[in-house]
């Protein structure tokens, strides 16, 4: 793959989703590819919640349902909204396969060597510590090992990715723009996983969790059921982990304690923790995403859809499409900033962009809000059920004009009034 030079057609600089699904797409059209990992193997270090989707996945790997490593396949989402010691939870099932969970370490290093057999080389346990440029052009990079050039150099180095800040594409993120996401992925007999979830064998649930200990702050929760074992975490912007000087191993803790979550996990044995920080900032932090020689995929380009928990599928379709303007480019013999910018125009009209851009002002709101969406009204949700199910010989009527006196008087018609243009204005940008 490489010449007497060091030199391939195009570098990719992480073995994760995007990197992956970017140098797959390239090798499949005959090119020159490098993937470079500086895990011992892909899918060693990388971290995510749990699931992958059919749909984005199959446009990558159209046999990943019967070839891959997955665990299983999700016929339903639980909607769990925790209080100190109550909880509501809304499930969704169906019987199709929108989804299934997997564990990383195993799918990446399938997705890895899927690669290879597509002509992708590989170099792993190789960390990358900057770009080499000629002028303002990116023509390879340089490792603790060696230097490699190439005509385009991609970027899937992930959150932290210090290359994607070399370029100056991107600046420091802002600590209120990323969590930190803790979890742990714990043992439990396949039959007890059934019985508790209420599935079968080849069946998942996926649970996103609200409130419990993360009641006032802008985190939310995770359950992934996997073969043999649970996967439980949350994330917590680093912006409130500061100013509440809260430990996110201890919050997991008190989420894995929480009366509805225990019995779910009872009884089982830490197989696996890990910590990741994800991109929380959404569509308004979202960098440019190419310059002469260089495109940024995946996390590295700030592309999570945090409220739906999508981030893997728009790693991979983003490494997809700028897999397709590397080999136009490659044809084209043109790797401009312009021409690369076909990158950006096909993002920008997949669904990719366009679901970020439909919750552009999510995370703003959240910030200015958090206190009363993710603690107010998690807690009245609750309450409203506990009124609604309590039997206590009061005639209901009474008890509905309680519960609904109690939303003026427990908080101030002002605060009331500034909730409510905030859902408008979500709303707003959600629907046009």
């Amino acid at each position: 793959m490489l010449n007497s030079d060091n030199k391939t057609d195009v570098i990719v600089v992480g073995a994760g989703p995007a990197g992956i699904s970017c140098a797959i797409t390239i090798a499949r059209k005959g090119k020159r590819v490098v993937l470079i990992e500086r895990g011992m193997f892909a899918g060693s270090k990388n971290v995510f919640g749990g699931a992958i989707y059919t749909q984005p996945t199959k446009e990558i790997f159209p046999n990943f349902e019967t070839e891959a490593p997955v665990e299983r396949r999700n016929i339903a989402h639980n909607f769990m909204i925790l209080g100190k010691e109550d909880s509501t939870t809304i499930s969704y099932r169906k019987s199709g396969n929108g989804s299934y969970s997997v564990i990383r370490g195993k799918f990446d290093r399938w997705a890895a060597q899927e690669a290879k057999n597509a002509g992708v080389t590989i170099v792993e346990q190789t960390v990358v510590r900057e770009l080499i440029k000629n002028g303002t052009t990116v023509v390879g990079v340089k490792t603790e090992l060696e230097d490699y050039y190439a005509d385009i150099v991609v970027l899937a180095d992930g959150v932290n990715s210090l290359l994607a800040k070399q370029t100056g594409l991107r600046k420091d993120i802002d600590t209120k723009d990323v969590a930190l996401s803790v979890k742990e992925v714990l043992k439990l007999d396949k039959d007890i996983i059934n019985h508790r979830f209420n599935v079968k064998d080849d069946e998942g649930v996926i649970g996103q969790i609200f409130g419990g200990p993360m009641l006032g702050i802008l985190g939310l929760g995770f359950m992934y059921t996997n073969k043999d074992s649970v996967t439980i975490g949350l994330g917590v912007t680093l912006n409130d982990l500061v100013e509440n000087n809260y430990r996110p191993f201890e919050l997991l803790e008190q989420l894995k304690n929480h009366p509805s979550i225990a019995p779910l996990i009872e009884g089982g044995t830490l197989k696996e923790y890990n910590a990741h920080l994800i991109p929380e900032g959404g569509y308004k932090k979202i960098p440019k995403l190419c310059d002469n020689g260089v495109m940024i995929v995946g996390d590295a380009g700030m592309l999570v859809n945090n409220l739906h928990w999508e981030g893997t599928n728009l790693a991979m379709i983003s490494g997809k499409l700028a897999g397709e303007t590397a080999v136009e480019a490659l044809n084209a013999e043109n790797f401009s900033k312009k021409f690369l910018s076909r990158y950006e125009k096909a993002l920008k009209n997949s669904f990719v962009i366009k679901d970020m851009h439909t919750y552009k002002d999510l995370m703003d709101i959240c910030h200015e809000r958090q206190k009363a969406f993710l603690d107010y009204y998690l807690k009245k949700i609750n309450s409203f059920f506990e009124m609604f199910t309590t039997v206590n010989s009061v005639p209901k009527r009474e008890n509905y004009w309680k519960f609904i006196k109690s939303i003026f008087t427990d908080r101030k018609i002002c605060e009331l009034f500034k909730d409510l243009w905030a859902i408008i204005r979500l709303l707003w940008g959600i629907l046009l």
